[in-house]
């Protein structure tokens, strides 16, 4: 466990159950988000899978969600 973060310092991420949004193209272009059961979350890009994904509680990623579903993250329009 990270001190700091409180975030594991390493996972193994071998058999993460990856899931993406239906809205993504089959080549690529999206995040992928792993719910891994252990109340954390990992999260990567998949046209770059060369970089460590990133890992967050389950806590974390709740309040990502409910900022999402109300617009919080909404692209500003041109």
């Amino acid at each position: 466990m990270n001190s700091t973060t409180g975030r594991p310092s390493s996972v193994d991420l071998t058999n993460a159950p990856w899931k993406k949004a239906s809205a993504s193209s089959s080549n690529g272009g999206c995040l992928e988000v792993a719910l891994l059961g252990n109340g954390y979350v990992a999260i990567r890009d998949n046209e770059d899978l060369g970089n460590a994904p990133f890992i967050v509680t389950e806590h974390v990623w709740r309040c990502w969600l409910d900022g999402a579903k109300h617009g919080e993250f909404d692209l500003p329009s041109a």
